[in-house]
């Protein structure tokens, strides 16, 4: 196994709460838990991580990704230690260290301000998330490996008064679209590469 992309988010954000209370399979997290991401190749070794950390912690599953390629499982809890505790049941079963995961790399990132009404249509019917109106700015971050967008998305949020539009933290690629006044979003921004740009790792090839 393959561990690809780690991360620990302190304390969940609200709009990434409700965002991901959207779109998760599983149970739901609450505003100010802790939660993981974990991406692992192959996709199918997810199933045997997912069992190993809910049996040793109190830890829920709100989301749990096969594809044939990559795994990405997020889990949380009120307690962040033990979503630290299943961060190490996980890589022992792999026998990594948190280490050997993959740093992020930032692929794209855009800046488009004063958004027109036709093109904030288009976001709108895509998203999950918030809405952004025209006059806006919009930001696009694309991230390898692709779990890392999640904790863009909840660092970009402490930082500013923001949209968040729509997250995508499984695949080829990690997305995030932001919306917002053209001062918050370059915060937003600053602050979710700035964020990925501390996660230390081993490189890796898209």
């Amino acid at each position: 196994m393959e561990l690809r992309a780690l991360t620990v988010i302190d304390s969940l954000q609200p709009q990434l709460t409700g965002f991901l209370q959207t779109v998760c399979a599983g149970f739901m997290p609450l505003e100010n838990e802790s939660a993981a991401f974990i991406e692992i190749a192959p996709g199918i070794a997810i199933n045997t991580l997912t069992d190993v950390a809910l049996k040793s912690t109190t830890c829920r599953p709100g989301m749990q990704i096969v594809e044939r390629a990559y795994g990405m499982l997020e889990l949380h809890d009120a307690d962040k230690g033990q979503v630290e505790a299943a961060v190490d049941a996980i890589v022992a079963q792999m026998g990594v260290t948190r280490e050997q995961r993959i740093k992020p790399r930032v692929v794209s990132s855009q800046i488009i301000t004063g958004v027109q009404g036709e093109q904030a249509q288009l976001i709108n019917r895509m998203r999950h998330g918030d809405m952004i109106t025209r006059g806006q700015t919009l930001y696009i971050l694309e991230v390898y490996p692709a779990a890392y967008a999640a904790i863009a998305a909840n660092e970009a949020e402490k930082a500013a008064d923001i949209h968040l539009l729509e997250l995508i933290t499984f695949g080829a690629f990690g997305r995030m679209w932001l919306g917002g006044w053209e001062a918050d979003i370059k915060v937003a921004a600053e602050a979710a590469e700035a964020a990925l740009a501390k996660i230390t790792g081993r490189d890796g090839k898209s």
